[in-house]
C-alpha cells in the first residue's frame, strides 16, 4: 500500500499546477456528464453524480463549470461516452491498467496501442491483468480541525481498512463494497473529501532501479495526458528515491 499512498500524494501536488488542474477538470467534467446521462441530474438520487460533484468541489472547480457539465449530460444531442479499459505490460514486467471514457473507441485504442508499441510494451486482452489488482475505495480527506483519534474510530466504523496520515491529509482505504458506506458516513459527519474514487491497487509491487523507474513514469504520464484516459494504475513501487525525482 505504501507505493499507492505515495502516488496519491504526488497526484495532489501535481494537481496544484495549472497544467495539471486543466487535465483534472477535464476528467471530472467528463465524469459529471456521464453520470447525468446514466442517472439524471439530481445528485440526491444519483450517487455517481454526487461523487463527481464532491470531487469537483475538492478540486476547486467553479460552480458554473460544474453546471455546464450537468447541462451537457442532459443534452440528448451531446456525444455519448462509453467506458473501456486496457491492460498491458511495459518494460521490466510493469503491469498497467488504463481506464478510459471516450466517444470514439477506435481513436482511444489506437492511441493507447501506439504508446505501448513506441516504448516496447505489450497491450493485452481485457481481463488478462485483473488478478494483479484489487479495486479499493480511496479517500483523500483534509485534516483541518479533525480530532485524529475520533476521526479514525468513525472511519473504522464505516469500513476503513487502512488510514494513513499524509502531511495535511488522511488517506483512507476501503473495500469496493464499503465505498458507498464511507461516502454516507462522511456526509453524516459533514466532511467533504478532496477526492474519493475507486482505484486498482496492486497485490504486489516491483522495485526498479531509478533510471528504469523514471522511464516507466514518463510512459505512464504519456497515457495520462491522453484526453480519453481517466486513470492509469500500475504495480511499480515508488521508492523514496523515485519520489524525490518526480
Amino acid at each position: 500500500m505504501s507505493g499507492h499512498n505515495k502516488w496519491s500524494t504526488i497526484k495532489r501536488k501535481k494537481g496544484a499546477a495549472d497544467s495539471k488542474r486543466s487535465k483534472i477538470f477535464s476528467k471530472i467534467i467528463k465524469e459529471i456528464t456521464v453520470a447525468v446521462k446514466e442517472g439524471g441530474e439530481d445528485p440526491d438520487s444519483n450517487p455517481r453524480l454526487r461523487l463527481a460533484i464532491s470531487n469537483a468541489k475538492g478540486a476547486s472547480m467553479p460552480k458554473d463549470t460544474m453546471q455546464r457539465a450537468i447541462n451537457k449530460g442532459k443534452d440528448k444531442n451531446s456525444a455519448n461516452f462509453s467506458e473501456t479499459t486496457y491492460e498491458g505490460y511495459l518494460a521490466n514486467g510493469i503491469a498497467v491498467f488504463i481506464e478510459c471514457t471516450t466517444d470514439n473507441v477506435q481513436r482511444t485504442v489506437s492511441n493507447v496501442r501506439s504508446i505501448f508499441n513506441k516504448f516496447s510494451g505489450n497491450l493485452g486482452t481485457n481481463g488478462s491483468l485483473s488478478f494483479l489488482f484489487d479495486r479499493k475505495g480511496i479517500f483523500s480527506i483534509p485534516k483541518g480541525e479533525l480530532n485524529e483519534e475520533d476521526f479514525e474510530l468513525e472511519m473504522i466504523d464505516a469500513g476503513a481498512e487502512d488510514i494513513v496520515a499524509e502531511d495535511d491529509f488522511f488517506s483512507v482505504t476501503t473495500s469496493m463494497e464499503d465505498f458507498g458506506n464511507m461516502m454516507k458516513k462522511l456526509e453524516e459527519l459533514n466532511i467533504e473529501p478532496e477526492n474519493a474514487e475507486l482505484q486498482r491497487i496492486p497485490h504486489e509491487t516491483i522495485t526498479l532501479e531509478k533510471e528504469s523507474a523514471l522511464k516507466i513514469m514518463r510512459v505512464i504520464e504519456l497515457f495520462e495526458e491522453d484526453d480519453d484516459v481517466q486513470n492509469v494504475f500500475h504495480n511499480m513501487e515508488l521508492t523514496d528515491e523515485i519520489m524525490e525525482e518526480i
